[in-house]
């Protein structure tokens, strides 16, 4: 009875290109990694260290897509694009409102920001559409 409960035991076997193949997979994806890794690392370079999060920060990025979508600004190498006029008129009316909403609770310098900024991208508007 011994003997049978041993023949029917499962054997398990392993063939050597299945280990190959394994490593070399392993090694792939170690390496697809580490190329992540490194284009991660290149963009950071190329672009800096992104700055404090302030107001201003928080104006200049709601004009800048103002502008993009007037196309005032553009993205290098890409294609030219029509103005997005009702696109641009939203990003003006945030601002608005932010001005509207932080009226009494501005630094000075803030409110200046603020209302160069936003008299910039009227006239820009103004420019396009007109």
């Amino acid at each position: 009875m011994a003997k049978e409960e041993k023949n029917d035991e499962k054997k398990l076997i392993i063939d050597e290109d299945w280990k190959q193949q394994a490593q070399k997979e392993k090694e792939l994806l170690a390496a697809q990694e580490k190329a992540e890794k490194k284009k991660a690392q290149r963009e950071e370079i190329r672009r800096g260290p992104l700055p404090k999060g302030d107001f201003a920060g928080l104006l200049s990025m709601l004009v800048t897509q103002a502008l993009f979508s007037l196309g005032v600004l553009a993205v290098e190498g890409g294609e030219k694009k029509e103005p997005d006029l009702e696109l641009a008129r939203y990003n003006i009316d945030i601002l608005e409102t932010i001005e509207e909403k932080t009226k009494g609770n501005l630094t000075e310098e803030e409110k200046k920001v603020l209302e160069n900024m936003l008299s910039q991208v009227r006239m820009a508007y103004v420019k396009v559409a007109g």
